[in-house]
């Protein structure tokens, strides 16, 4: 298989993000274009820098799909939990079928740290919580003793609240 280059590859891989309805890792991306994954990841940061909305997560590219406001409610949540309580946290919020966009925390040198994890279902934390064991990656929040913010987002104001209130339930809802 020829290497496809530069601007074309770049045509290709957006096309095929585009076209996705499930996000796709860089290694396969590298394999249809016939590179290695750092190539993808250059490509995908030069897309992003032309404001492609492109996002990274944890199960690979996503190309956010422009959706009327309508049709997603959206609320910023802070909580509080142990690293050991972060699955039971995920799990809670996906089963009411809201999708936790990202994690940010206040970092006292660098400010506020934001990392996408688009988890959605129950199957997406498993891989998201596997990924971190792999890697031995630290999560987020253990910079901040556990405290961290949490985007939502919900085909209804119904799904937001119900997931809200099981966090509350649990203790993980920080509230003035």
């Amino acid at each position: 298989m020829k290497k496809i280059l530069g601007e074309q590859r770049r045509i290709m891989l957006l096309a095929h993000l585009k076209a996705a309805s499930t996000p796709i890792t860089g290694t396969a991306l590298a394999k249809l274009a016939n590179v290695s994954r750092q190539v993808v990841v250059n490509d995908m940061t030069l897309l992003k820098a032309r404001n492609e909305p492109i996002l990274a997560t944890s199960q690979g590219y996503v190309y956010l799909q422009t959706e009327p406001a309508d049709n997603l409610f959206e609320r910023t949540i802070a909580c509080h939990h142990t690293q050991e309580q972060t699955e039971e946290e995920l799990l809670t919020i996906v089963d009411y079928g809201v999708t936790v966009q990202n994690v940010t925390v206040e970092h006292g040198v660098y400010g506020e740290i934001t990392a996408n994890i688009h988890v959605s279902n129950r199957h997406d934390v498993q891989q998201f919580l596997q990924k971190l064991r792999d890697s031995n990656a630290s999560y987020l929040s253990a910079l901040t003793n556990g405290t961290h913010l949490h985007v939502l987002r919900a085909p209804s104001e119904s799904a937001l609240e119900q997931a809200i209130e099981a966090l509350r339930q649990k203790g993980f809802l920080i509230e003035e």
